[in-house]
């Protein structure tokens, strides 16, 4: 026998917690249930985090995510709210206690306003898909259309349990890119920095040395002066046009022409260009399959899963799918005709349609291309970090240069 602490709902939706002892995990979950306990996290022994397991599976349990402090609820809110959500209501929650019981379990003020509205709209007799709708800006297109396609088919625990599946991949795919891009944004930030101050600060000290060489000094050495006291009396003012640059692109890069030309210029990156295209492919065909899966029309699919991709140039290129897949086209041949998908993405599509298995195919075209993006980071990393690397010392190389060829020539001067 081993000892399982717990936290579960009772049949008035308070949350209790406690121990029992039990041969394994399905047994406990057993024993929580006879008792009119709705199991919502079971733990092995002392509370080891490497145990603890969900009471709707055997899986590992889900990591527990703490959005205290937020001031606006966000995505993350909404996967807590969404993990938790299916967990009650596959535990035999009916969905208006479910509701209940989470009251207590959502930290950011924001979110818990939320799911108070929802409560009640549900509570009134309102399908969740309605009361959902009401904070489109806040769950999107993707989110309702799915819930409704659950409560019409009676499925509602699945859907919410693939629509966590769904926002956890996109958080991992988007964490993974910008976890990758990191690096080089800090090593180019420590590159002109150092630059920065090395002409501002450490060239100027060579200028009494050489104050009195004149045209004497090597064509290198007054150009590496010139910019230091550039540098130095005019870098405040760099530092305001570079902050006021920043400040006005945040403003302006919204703007739907400037938004479509800094998306085609992306696209046409060496590097970067094809991991935005992949990365936008596996959005897409992740979310189309994602709908398909959970019952949602395809005629209706469609543009919900091409609003989910945030190129402009992507989308627009995709922008006849919906129409012609209307009109009875199939899906392979729309997507062939847009560039934007491998041979081989389009032969598993077209295998897709003719076993009836497009929904599965789509969440395999869409994990290859999670691979793909993974592949391109690495790549592109290969190629990033040692070419910063040697553009920085070859610019830090090149001013200690022209500075010794100064120094040299002083002391020629001398001798």
């Amino acid at each position: 026998m081993a000892r399982f602490r717990y936290r579960a709902a009772d049949s008035a939706g308070r949350i209790v917690s406690g121990a029992t002892d039990q041969p394994d995990f399905e047994s406990a979950r057993r024993h929580l249930l006879r008792q009119g306990l709705h199991p919502i996290d079971i733990v092995a022994g002392g509370g080891n985090a490497a145990a603890k397991r969900s009471a709707a599976s055997s899986k590992p349990a889900r990591r527990r995510l703490s959005f205290g402090g937020k001031k606006r609820a966000g995505a993350g809110d909404v996967l807590f709210f969404t993990r938790n959500l299916a967990l009650l209501l596959r535990s035999g929650l009916p969905l208006a206690k479910a509701m209940d019981v989470m009251k207590g379990m959502i930290a950011n003020p924001e979110m818990s306003r939320v799911r108070e509205q929802v409560f009640e709209r549900v509570r009134a007799g309102s399908p969740l898909s309605g009361a959902l709708a009401e904070h489109r800006e806040l769950f999107g297109d993707l989110y309702v259309n799915m819930v409704r396609a659950g409560e019409h088919g009676g499925t509602l625990d699945e859907v919410l349990g693939e629509l966590a599946e769904l926002l956890e991949r996109s958080k991992a795919l988007r964490s993974s890119v910008i976890s990758a891009l990191i690096y080089p944004a800090i090593l180019l930030a420590i590159s002109v920095i150092s630059v920065f101050l090395l002409l501002g600060y450490v060239v100027p000290q060579f200028e009494s040395l050489f104050a009195d060489m004149g045209d004497a000094l090597p064509t290198p050495t007054q150009v590496v002066i010139a910019m230091g006291d550039a540098v130095a009396e005019y870098g405040w003012l760099g530092v305001i046009l570079l902050v006021g640059s920043v400040a006005l692109w945040r403003r302006v890069r919204t703007v739907p022409k400037v938004k479509a030309w800094r998306d085609r210029q992306v696209l046409a990156l060496p590097i970067f260009g094809e991991l935005v295209s992949k990365y936008e492919n596996a959005v897409f065909s992740r979310t189309l399959g994602t709908l398909l899966k959970s019952g949602v029309p395809i005629v209706r699919a469609i543009p919900i899963s091409v609003d989910t991709i945030g190129n402009r140039q992507i989308s627009r290129s995709m922008a006849d799918v919906h129409a012609r897949v209307k009109q009875g086209e199939p899906l392979s041949a729309t997507l062939a005709e847009s560039g934007m998908f491998s041979d081989m993405a389009i032969q598993m599509l077209k295998v897709g349609e003719e076993t009836g298995r497009s929904d599965e195919m789509l969440l395999d075209i869409a994990e290859i291309s999670d691979s793909d993006v993974q592949l391109v980071i690495k790549r592109g990393l290969t190629l990033v970090e040692p070419i910063l690397i040697l553009g920085l010392g070859t610019v830090i190389g090149a001013i200690i240069t022209a500075i010794l060829l100064g120094i040299i020539s002083v002391n020629n001067l001398a001798i």
